[in-house]
C-alpha cells in the first residue's frame, strides 16, 4: 500500500519559527501527529518528515529546493511547523532528526552520489 505523501510547497521563516506550507485540507489533517522522525528519500532527493494519522503514517516531504531554509532553521535552532489549511503542526525533534541525517549522509556513498553531493552543498559548505 503507498503510504500517503504530503509535498512542502513553500517553506518561510516568521520571526524565529520556520513554517512549511502544504497543499493539504482539513479533512486529511485530522489527528496527524508528530513522530520526531525524519528519513532520506535518495530517490526524490527530499527529506521525509513522519507524520502518524492514528491508522496510518503519512510522508511529510521536503525537496532539496526547500533545503537552505531548513539549515537556517537548523543554525537558529528554530521551532519547525508544518501548516496544512490553517493547521499547525509542530515537527518535534526536527533540528535534531536533520543534524543527524545530515551528518550522516555527509562522506556516504550508501545514500547515492547526487544525495550525498546536494547535501553536502547544501548543509556542509560555508558553515
Amino acid at each position: 500500500m503507498m503510504k500517503k505523501r504530503i509535498e512542502v510547497i513553500e517553506a518561510v521563516q516568521k520571526e524565529n519559527q520556520l513554517i512549511l506550507h502544504t497543499e493539504m485540507n482539513k479533512d486529511e489533517v485530522k489527528n496527524l501527529q508528530a513522530t520526531g522522525q525524519l528519513l532520506a528519500d535518495s530517490d526524490q532527493l527530499s527529506f521525509i518528515y513522519m507524520l502518524d494519522s492514528g491508522e496510518d503514517f503519512v510522508y511529510l516531504s521536503i525537496q532539496s529546493s526547500h533545503w537552505p531554509m531548513l539549515k537556517k532553521a537548523l543554525h537558529g535552532d528554530f521551532p519547525v511547523y508544518a501548516q496544512m489549511d490553517g493547521e499547525m503542526i509542530l515537527l518535534e525533534h526536527f533540528n535534531d532528526e536533520l543534524q543527524y541525517v545530515t551528518e550522516n549522509i555527509k562522506d556516504n556513498a550508501n545514500y547515492g552520489e547526487v544525495m550525498e553531493q546536494k547535501v553536502t552543498e547544501v548543509f556542509h559548505t560555508n558553515e
